[in-house]
């Protein structure tokens, strides 16, 4: 399959792995819509809404940028009623946008812990929900959430139980839209990577792993594998991308390395 005329909603998408997503499914000549809270340039953060959306149309497709910040439900509802007028529906919509504060509970302020839940579960269940009504209409509607296996061993609790408890929030959603939307054939799935990505997060949170870490291709080549399945064939499944292109006859993947050959240092949550 290939998403040549779909379109496919974005959050978080002006940087790492949501740009790296959207340029993937441009180059299958997607419409793709590119939603972010950076429209303007970041003094010390690269990309802009603006600025992926001219590397979406470089890639071969089609691009709407819309400035979104997926904590006000009224924006989220516009930005999918606009995107939806402008090309004609939703076809996919790609739960990207987090929030993350690696910090136990006494280092935790609450508004960094409402913060991480306004973003991460309740903007998963609110673009879900304003896009629900489009996804019905497409003809192999998927739902791709970016958040980890359900995987409930103390130690993912113990020194950030905050973030943790954030991220699995979205995975729940995951669980629950997989089962919910079944009979409408709409899938619902979640993708995690096995190693960090060199994105802006791992950059300023653990600027030493970046060299140990893979580009968020990885990440954009499994999703979009995801994606070009029948959505109805493909769903309530808990992906890892390296699993994913292994699945798909992957055997060399060397090239998705920021520095060849280094060891790579594996990402959260996963055993």
């Amino acid at each position: 399959m290939s998403l040549a005329g779909r379109t496919v909603f974005i959050t978080g998408a002006s940087r790492g792995i949501g740009r790296a997503i959207a340029l993937r499914c441009a180059r299958d000549g997607a419409r793709v819509v590119v939603t972010g809270k950076t429209s303007e340039p970041h003094p010390k953060l690269s990309g802009t809404i603006h600025s992926v959306a001219a590397e979406v149309q470089a890639a071969g497709g089609e691009a709407l940028a819309i400035q979104l910040d997926v904590r006000d439900e009224h924006a989220v509802s516009a930005a999918v009623e606009r995107a939806a007028r402008h090309f004609g529906g939703i076809d996919v919509l790609v739960n990207n946008a987090s929030a993350i504060s690696l910090t136990p509970t006494a280092g935790t302020p609450l508004r960094r812990w409402d913060l991480m839940h306004q973003v991460n579960a309740r903007g998963t269940f609110a673009c879900t929900q304003a896009c629900l009504p489009w996804l019905e209409r497409a003809p192999s509607p998927h739902i791709l959430t970016l958040s980890p296996p359900l995987n409930l061993k103390p130690r993912w609790f113990r020194d950030h139980g905050a973030y943790s408890i954030s991220k699995y929030g979205m995975s729940l959603c995951t669980l629950g839209f997989a089962t919910e939307f079944a009979a409408q054939g709409i899938a619902a799935n979640s993708l995690w990577p096995r190693t960090t990505v060199a994105t802006a997060a791992v950059e300023v949170l653990y600027p030493q792993a970046v060299s140990a870490s893979r580009t968020p291709r990885i990440m954009a080549d499994a999703a979009w594998w995801i994606l070009t399945q029948p959505s109805r064939e493909c769903t309530g499944n808990f992906f890892v991308d390296e699993e994913v292109l292994r699945g798909a006859g992957v055997t060399d993947f060397s090239g998705y390395a920021v520095t060849p050959g280094a060891p790579l240092a594996a990402d959260l949550f996963l055993d």
